[in-house]
């Protein structure tokens, strides 16, 4: 059985589309899934945690796992959790790829994803005093006010001419 098809018998919604194979999954199994990615089909290395935000929408959060494999002809996949709105919490899999303590900071940082059982959760790339998360779409698209050797320097969108 080639790995397309191992992984579409062990899940529901899986989707190949030009030699990428993406896999839904509830946060209540992404840790199984990714256990069993990683120990029966080789994908034993994370590459990247991330989101997508997309108000007004259930999910509004879509949380995507690269895997990839190390030896012999490289072979990806994507693992995807949708979020809601309200409480956009999924565990943490730092315990499976140790790789994830930096990349879901990141996503907690800019998102405001929280990963359960995550052993630092803190900011990794704004200040702690930061308000909000920059990469959702509710922020504003200008950035903020900033003071540059004595010069006031509006947002962009609030600028005028």
């Amino acid at each position: 059985m080639s790995v397309p098809q191992t992984v579409a018998a062990r899940f529901a919604d899986v989707v190949e589309a030009r030699g990428e194979i993406t896999v839904t999954v509830g946060p209540e199994d992404l840790l199984a899934s990714l256990e069993w990615l990683r120990e029966h089909q080789g994908f034993s290395f994370l590459s990247c945690v991330t989101a997508t935000d997309w108000p007004g929408s259930d999910p509004r959060f879509w949380i995507a796992y690269e895997l990839r494999t190390m030896g012999g002809p490289v072979r990806r996949i994507r693992v995807k959790v949708g979020l809601p709105d309200a409480d956009p919490r999924v565990p943490s899999v730092t315990a499976l790829f140790p790789t994830a303590n930096w990349l879901e900071r990141e996503t907690f940082d800019l998102y405001g994803v929280v990963f359960d059982g995550h052993p630092n959760l803190t900011r990794i790339l704004l200040p702690d005093d930061w308000e909000g998360h920059p990469l959702r779409k509710t922020e504003e698209l200008g950035g903020i006010n900033t003071r540059y050797h004595g010069a006031f320097i509006p947002p962009v969108d609030t600028r005028t001419m």
